[in-house]
C-alpha cells in the first residue's frame, strides 16, 4: 500500500456494543430488579461488571478507544432525558424520580398503574425502540452528567483509552414530541439554545473526568432536513466547537448518506467525523472528496456494516479506506453504527454447519475485522495476506452455494404477475359478503393474536429441547394451552378470536424455522427494547415454504368454539424486517420469494375453514428509507409483496393486518395500498393519533386503533378504554371501528391480560350501548 505511512496512526474502535452480556445477564438482573428478587446495589453490581468485561474483551481483541456511556438498563434514548434533565412532570409528581432515580427511570419507560409511560417507537429504521423525550415551551433543562462521568471513570481506571458517547443535542430534539397538552405544532428544536448550555456543562464535567474526546451522535442528520434544520445543526455545533472548556468532539452520522449536512458538519469547528461507507451510505465517499475532504480533522470511517451478520468484504474495505486516506488528516476504522443491533458471538452457534458459520459476523467477528482493516491501513496488506484469503474463500463459498441458488424459486418469483397481486374484488364488495359471512356486531372486538408466554410453555419447550418430553407429550400441552385461551375468550366475550400462538417462540422465528433458505440461532439475542431481545432468523438463501405451517393448531382452535378464530402469520416485509437479510440481492427479490411461501399457507388456511386471516406488517413503516427519494421505490415492492400474500383468497374472507411501534402518517397512503380488509394500529399512548390520521387521508377500509398499551404493566380501566374509543369514533365511523390492544400479549401476564381484555370488552359494550340510544 502506497501512502502506509500517512495512514500509521490509524486505529480501531467502535460506537457501542452490545449490552445484555453472554447469556442475557443484564436483561435477568433488571427484570429481577421489577419483581423484587434483585436489590438496586446488585442490579448496579451486574452492570458494572457487563460493561468491564465489555470494554476489556474490546481492547483485547485489539480496540483502541472503547466507547463509554452506551451502555443502558433500559435505553439510551431515556439516558439523554435524564442527562438532560427533561422529565416529565407527571413523573417527577407521580413517582418522585429526584427521591428515586432509578424506580423513576423505570417508570418513564415502563409507566406505573396511575402514571403513564413515555411513548416509545423505533430508531431510525431499526428494529431498536427508543423512548420518545416530550418537551415543551417551559421545559427547564438541567445537567446531570452523573452516568457518564462514572462510566467514563470506570473504563479509565482499567487502564483503557475510552471515548464517551451521548446522543447529539439536534437528534435528541428532533426525536422528542411535544408533551400532553402541548399544542401539535410546537417544534421541539426550538429549544436549542436551551439545551447547548447544559451539553456544554456535560462536556465540561467529562473532560474534568479524562475524556480527550467526545463522540456526538447524530444520526437524524442523515435523514431529510430543512434549511431551518440544518441551520440549527451548524448553530449547534459553531457554539460548541467554540467552547473552551470541552473535550475533542467526533460527530458522528449512519445508517445512511449525509446528503446537505455533509457541508455543515465539515466546515464545523469539530475535531472529527465518523460516517457510514456501507452500501446503504456509498454516496457518502463522492460526497466527502465534493466537499473537500477534511483537512485538519480526524475521520472515522464506517465501512464494516454494523447492522447486519454477514461478513465483511476486506478486501472492498481497504480499498474504500485507501481512498479515504487521501481526504482527512486521520483515518481510523469501524463498524458503521454501534454494534448494539446485531448478536454478540457467532461461535456460540455450535449447531450452524461450520461453511455457514463462516459466513457470519456477529459483534466480536465484526470487531475483529475492524481491527483486521486498521491493521492492514496502518502496516500494509501484506501483514494480513492470510486473512484476506480466507475471506475470499468465504466470500466465493457463499456465492456458488446451492442455499443461495435455487431455480425453482426463482422461476416462481419472476413469473409473478401484476394480476397476482390484486383481491378479484374491491373492497366495497368484499366488505358486503365479509358481513353477511362473519355476522360480526357493531365495534367488534379481538385480540392481535399472542397470548401471554407462561412459565409453563418455557418449560415445556425446554424439556422438548432436552428430551425430557416426547413430541406428544408437547403437543398436549399446546391443545391445553389452546383450549384454555379459547375459553377465556369466549367467557370474556371477545367477537373474532385467536387460538394464542402458544407454539411460537417468536413471530418472526416460528416461520423462518419452518422455511428452506432461513437459518435459526440460539443464541443470536439482539434487545428490541428494554428487556425485551429477540433472536432474528437470518434469511441465507433462496425461501420456499416445505408444508403447511399453522393451519394445524388454527383449526383445532376452530374445533373448539363457534366464533371465528383468525389465522395468525407474519408478513414478508416483517419477515425480512425482523431478520438478518442476505445482502447479496435486492430486497423486492427477496420479498417476493417470501410472499409467495406465505401465499401458500393463507390459501391452505382459507382452504381448512379459517374466515379470517391475519398477515402482520408492524415493520412496514420502519423500514422506510430515511430519505425520501427512496420511498417509492420501497413502498412499491413492499406492498406487492403484502397483497401477492394475501390476494388469493375469495372476496368472503376477511384479510386483516397490523402494525405497531412507529409514527404512520408518512405511510397512510402505503396502508391504503396494502388492500387490507382490516388494519390494527398502536395507538393507545399517543391518544388515537393514528385514527386522526387515517380520517385525514381518507382511508375507507375498517380499522382497529388500539386502546390497551400493552407495553406497560398497568391496568387501563374499563372507563379509560372507552374514552379512547369514543375518541376514535371521531375519526372513524363505528361501522368501520373495531376495538383491540396495541400489540399482542406474549410479554404480558395472564392477572393483568385477563383484566384489560375483561375492561375492553366492556368499554366496547358501553360504547355499543351509547350508540344504540343516540
Amino acid at each position: 500500500m502506497t501512502t502506509k505511512t500517512a495512514a500509521a496512526a490509524a486505529r480501531a474502535t467502535v460506537y457501542g456494543h452490545p449490552r445484555q452480556g453472554a447469556n442475557r445477564e443484564l436483561k435477568k438482573a433488571v427484570e429481577g430488579y421489577w419483581k423484587g428478587r434483585v436489590t438496586a446495589g446488585t442490579l448496579r453490581a451486574t452492570a458494572a461488571d457487563l460493561r468491564a468485561a465489555n470494554w476489556r474483551r474490546l481492547a483485547e481483541a485489539g480496540i483502541h478507544e472503547v466507547p463509554t456511556g452506551d451502555f443502558s438498563y433500559y435505553d439510551h434514548v431515556l439516558d439523554t432525558t435524564v442527562m438532560v434533565g427533561a422529565i416529565p412532570a407527571r413523573h417527577r409528581v407521580a413517582v418522585a424520580v429526584d427521591a428515586d432515580a432509578l424506580d423513576g427511570y423505570f417508570a418513564m419507560a415502563r409507566g406505573t398503574q396511575d402514571t403513564a409511560p413515555l411513548e416509545m417507537t423505533k430508531w431510525f429504521d431499526t428494529n431498536y425502540h427508543y423512548l420518545v423525550p416530550e418537551l415543551s415551551p417551559d421545559t427547564a433543562f438541567t445537567a446531570n452528567s452523573a452516568k457518564q462521568v462514572a462510566e467514563l471513570k470506570e473504563a479509565l481506571a482499567l487502564g483503557l483509552s475510552a471515548r464517551p458517547v451521548l446522543v447529539g443535542p439536534v437528534t435528541y430534539l428532533l426525536l422528542a414530541k411535544a408533551a400532553p397538552g402541548v399544542p401539535a405544532d410546537f417544534e421541539p428544536l426550538t429549544l436549542l439554545d436551551r439545551l447547548l448550555p447544559v451539553y456544554a456543562e456535560v462536556l465540561a464535567d467529562l473532560r474534568a473526568a479524562g475524556a480527550e474526546w467526545v463522540q456526538l451522535d447524530e444520526p437524524a442528520l442523515v435523514q431529510d432536513r430543512t434549511p431551518a434544520e440544518l441551520n440549527a445543526a451548524t448553530r449547534a455545533y459553531r457554539d460548541l466547537g467554540a467552547l473552551t472548556n470541552r473535550p475533542k468532539l467526533l460527530v458522528a452520522s449512519y445508517f445512511d448518506r449525509l446528503g446537505d449536512a455533509l457541508p455543515v458538519l465539515a466546515k464545523a469547528p469539530v475535531e472529527g467525523l465518523a460516517m457510514d461507507f456501507t452500501e446503504a451510505a456509498a454516496a457518502n465517499l463522492d460526497a466527502l472528496a465534493a466537499v473537500g475532504g477534511l483537512p485538519g480533522k480526524r475521520l472515522v470511517a464506517g465501512v464494516v456494516n454494523g447492522r447486519n451478520i454477514w461478513i465483511n468484504d476486506l478486501s472492498k474495505s481497504l480499498s474504500t479506506l485507501g481512498t479515504l486516506l487521501g481526504l482527512a488528516d486521520r483515518v481510523d476504522v469501524a463498524a458503521s453504527c454501534s454494534l448494539l443491533h446485531v448478536p454478540l458471538d457467532a461461535k456460540a452457534e455450535r449447531d450452524t454447519e461450520p461453511q455457514i458459520l463462516r459466513w457470519l459476523a456477529f459483534a466480536r467477528q465484526k470487531t475483529a475485522e475492524i481491527v483486521t482493516l486498521a491493521k492492514g491501513l496502518s502496516q500494509g496488506t501484506d501483514t494480513i495476506s492470510a486473512e484476506l484469503a480466507a475471506n475470499r474463500a468465504d466470500l466465493a463459498s457463499r456465492a456458488s452455494s446451492p442455499i443461495t441458488n435455487d431455480s425453482t424459486v426463482r422461476a416462481r418469483a419472476e413469473a409473478v404477475t401484476d394480476t397476482d397481486a390484486r383481491r378479484s374484488q374491491p373492497y366495497a364488495a368484499r366488505a358486503t359478503a365479509q358481513r353477511a359471512h362473519l355476522g360480526l356486531p357493531l365495534l367488534p372486538t379481538t385480540t392481535i393474536g399472542s397470548f401471554p408466554q407462561t412459565g409453563e410453555l418455557r418449560v415445556a419447550r425446554a424439556d422438548l429441547r432436552a428430551g425430557r418430553i416426547d413430541t406428544a407429550g408437547y403437543e398436549e400441552r399446546i391443545k391445553a394451552e389452546i383450549q384454555d385461551v379459547v375459553t377465556f375468550q369466549e367467557k370474556a366475550g371477545l367477537d373474532v378470536l385467536v387460538h394464542g400462538e402458544p407454539e411460537r417462540n417468536d413471530m418472526v422465528q416460528y416461520f423462518a424455522e419452518q422455511l428452506t433458505g432461513y437459518l435459526a440461532t440460539q443464541h443470536g439475542w439482539v434487545q428490541s427494547y428494554g428487556t425485551r431481545y429477540v433472536r432474528p432468523p437470518i434469511l441465507a438463501g433462496d425461501i420456499s415454504r416445505p408444508g403447511p405451517m399453522t393451519v394445524r393448531w388454527t383449526t383445532y382452535a376452530q374445533s373448539l368454539t363457534d366464533r371465528p378464530v383468525k389465522g395468525m402469520l407474519t408478513g414478508p416485509v416483517t419477515m425480512l424486517a425482523w431478520s438478518f437479510v442476505r445482502d447479496d440481492q435486492p430486497l423486492a427479490k427477496t420479498a417476493r420469494q417470501v410472499a409467495l411461501a406465505l401465499r401458500d399457507e393463507v390459501n391452505d388456511l382459507e382452504t381448512a375453514g379459517t374466515s379470517v386471516i391475519q398477515v402482520d406488517e408492524p415493520a412496514l413503516r420502519e423500514t422506510l428509507p430515511l430519505r425520501a427519494a427512496d420511498h417509492a421505490g420501497y413502498l412499491a415492492w413492499a406492498t406487492e409483496a403484502f397483497r401477492l400474500s394475501t390476494s388469493g383468497v375469495r372476496p368472503d374472507t376477511q384479510i386483516h393486518t397490523h402494525m405497531c411501534y412507529a409514527e404512520f402518517g408518512d405511510i397512510i397512503q402505503a396502508i391504503d395500498d396494502l388492500d387490507a380488509d382490516v388494519i390494527s394500529l398502536e395507538a393507545a399512548r399517543s391518544r388515537m393519533q393514528v385514527a386522526r390520521e387515517l380520517a385525514a387521508h381518507g382511508y375507507p377500509r375498517e380499522a382497529g386503533p388500539g386502546v390497551y398499551d400493552i407495553h406497560s404493566p398497568r391496568v387501563p380501566s374499563a372507563q379509560e378504554a372507552a374514552e379512547l374509543l369514543r375518541t376514535g369514533l371521531k375519526a372513524i365511523p363505528a361501522e368501520r371501528l373495531w376495538v383491540n390492544p396495541d400489540c399482542g400479549l406474549k410479554t404480558r401476564g395472564w392477572p393483568e391480560t385477563r383484566a384489560c381484555l375483561e375492561n375492553l370488552v366492556t368499554a366496547a359494550r358501553t360504547v355499543r350501548a351509547e350508540l344504540s340510544t343516540s
